[in-house]
Order: structure tokens, then sequence, then C-alpha cells
């Protein structure tokens, strides 16, 4: 072995600075390095919360007792229920319930209070929005001690001897939407989304990247193609590919996973048409900012991970802090998902599902507004 083949340490340690110097240059890089563990450790130590609270409850109730009285404050006391001020009929409280707005309906019948006082257990309904599982096991679980609590002082004094032994009322839990509690009815139209958001950014981010890597761009460029007619050039076929994605995913869905289909077929698609638009747009966006595919690769992963995390698909979105709810609402993401399981689970229509498809017909306007800001015809 030669001298200069021996094992050398003034070597090694400038090859050590000659990465620390690329690295340093790699900003991109070098900021993910940087950004990635301290957002893991803020997602996940302050925003995933799998005991959510404050979840929006109405009352349907022909009559203002104080027993009644008293259940409601005690739910409202308990935090786990937010307690919707005043009541409302029936149909009211099943509208609230399909658009989201409301995910538990605690009806009172018109005797309550004098079959309370009879000792004879009336009922008392709660209807809870089942299409999350894990987001309403809690609040129903808590739910005989607070009413057992919420009913002690009225059964006192004078009616102590009508108060049984057991619960004073008969509890009747109606799981809507998904009544046994399967996990896949909640995971699988999640998925759907997720695996969209994952696959089409990442497949659009890297259409610039790739070219310019190639150096194929200044073809691109030299072209009469504007900026727009080129964007729209590069994220359709990717719109095609998340169509073709979707179609295996639901197909699976039915056979596989028995996912109901309570809604239209027609809206579910309209719906995932806009929303993997959004994406590839946003793809295409990145890739007017990435210099290299390795950072395409790195901003998607970036825009990743608090998607999945604070979209409502894997930890219930109400169990989140406020300020992570406001990033989630940005969140494409989050309004795909609330659409599918209302589609797929509800049975929702346009009405229901007006909330969550304009915020995505409006991201998408505004990351093709970037995109097209963003690029340039150079090769700077």
């Amino acid at each position: 072995m030669s001298a200069g083949a021996a094992f050398s340490a003034a070597r090694i340690g400038a090859l050590m600075i000659k990465e620390f110097i690329q690295l340093r240059r790699d900003r991109l890089t070098f900021a993910m390095i940087l950004v990635v563990p301290v957002l893991q450790l803020v997602l996940f130590g302050y925003a995933i919360n799998t005991d959510p609270k404050e979840l929006p409850a109405v009352i349907v109730s022909a009559d203002n007792g104080p027993a009644i009285r008293a259940v409601v404050t005690a739910l409202a006391s308990s935090r786990y229920f937010a307690i919707r001020p005043g009541f409302v009929s029936e149909a009211e409280a099943d509208t609230l319930v399909r658009s989201g707005a409301a995910a538990y309906v605690i009806a009172f019948p018109p005797d309550f209070e004098r079959d309370l006082a009879r000792g004879l257990r009336p009922q008392l309904l709660i209807e809870a929005d089942a299409t999350d599982p894990a987001a309403s096991a809690n609040a129903i679980a808590a739910l005989p001690e607070i009413v057992s609590r919420a009913l002690a002082d009225f059964l006192a004094g004078p009616l102590a001897g009508k108060a049984p032994s057991a619960l004073p009322v008969d509890l009747v839990i109606h799981r809507r939407f998904n009544p046994e509690g399967i996990t896949a009815f909640n995971i699988v139209p999640g998925l759907l989304g997720t695996i969209l958001t994952m696959t089409t950014i990442l497949m659009t981010a890297l259409a610039l990247t790739r070219e310019r890597e190639r150096g194929t761009l200044e073809n691109l460029m030299a072209t009469p193609a504007t900026p727009l007619e080129i964007m729209i050039g590069k994220i359709v076929p990717y719109i095609g590919i998340g169509c073709v994605q979707v179609a295996v995913i639901l197909v699976c869905a039915n056979v596989l996973f028995h996912v109901p289909m309570m809604g239209s077929m027609l809206l579910l698609i309209g719906v995932t048409i806009l929303f993997i638009g959004a994406n590839v747009t946003l793809g295409y966006t990145f890739s007017t900012i990435a210099r290299t595919q390795m950072q395409a690769m790195q901003m998607t992963f970036f825009w990743f991970l608090p998607s999945i995390l604070l979209s409502g698909f894997m930890f219930p979105f109400r169990g989140m802090p406020d300020w992570a709810q406001v990033i989630g609402v940005i969140l494409p993401l989050t309004h795909y998902i609330r659409s599918v399981r209302g589609i797929m689970l509800k049975g929702n229509g346009i009405p229901e599902l007006s909330g969550e498809i304009w915020p995505l017909a409006a991201f998408w306007l505004a990351v093709a507004t970037i995109a097209l800001a963003r690029y340039r015809r150079t090769l700077d």
C-alpha cells in the first residue's frame, strides 16, 4: 500500500469539513434538519390528544324543568360537552349532526320529570356522531356517572324513596353512522385522502425539478407555451393518476373492508377531483421553489407531517388545542376527510358539505396564483 493510500485522519477531517460546508449552502436541507424535530415535538406534545373535550352538543326537549337543567349543567361542567344555548327541534338536531356542527344530541322525552319523580326511569336518548369512534368513546363512557350525580339532588328529600338503586334514567345510546364502532369505517376514508396527499404532491413536486436536473428545462422554456399552459400541462396528467388511485382504493374499501357508500358517488368524485387538483397544484408550487428533486421531496414531507397529524385522520380533531385546529382548518386534507366520511357514512349532499367544499376551492386558487407568480422563464 502506497503512502498516499494509507489511512489519514487529516483527509477524513477535510472531507467532513466539506460536507458541513455543502450542508450550510443547502439552506432548505439545513432548515429541515432543525425544523422537523421541533415540529414533531410540538405536534405530538401539544396538539395530539386522544381524550377530546368540549364536544359540541345540542339539546332536544319540550320542557326546561329543574331536573333537565341539572343534567344539562352537569354535562357542560364535565367539559366533555360544549352545550349549545337553547333547545332545537329533532330536524334541526339531525341537520347539525350530519353537517358536523354537533357531535351529540341529548333528547329528553316530554314527560321526563314526571316519570322521574314517579321512579319510572324515563329514557334519556343520546345520539352520538360515531364516524370517529375514538372521539366519542370517552364522553359516552362518562355519561352514566354524570347523569347520576346531576339527578342526585333532584331525587333527594321527599323524592328519596323514588330514587332507584341503579341509574335513575334509562340511557339509550344511539351511535349514528357507525353503530358497531368499526374502526375501518373511519380509517379507510381517511386513508383515501392521506394516500392522495402523499403521492400527488410528491409526483408533481418532482415535475419541474426533474426537468431542471436533466437539463431539459431549456427546451420547455423555449416553447411558446405560457406559464398557465405549462402548469396545466404538468398537473392534468397527475390528476388522472390520482383518479386511478381513488378507483383502486374505493374498490378495496368495498371488497376488503365493506365500507358503505351512503351518499352520491358522483359527488364523491367531484370533491375528489377538487382535492387532487389542489394537491397537484401545491406540488407544482413546490417544484418552482425547490432546486433539486431532493429538496422537492423534503418540502413534500414537511407538508405531509402536519397534514396527517392535524387533519383528524389519526387523532380526534376536536381534541386538539385551538391553535392546532386553526392550522388544521387551513389544510385541504382536513376538509377532504370530513367530506369523504360525510358522503360515505352519512349520505351527505352538497348542502351539508358546502362548508368543506369552498375551502378546497379557495386553497386550489391560492396555490395556483402563487405558482404562476413564482414561475420564471429563466434558469435562475
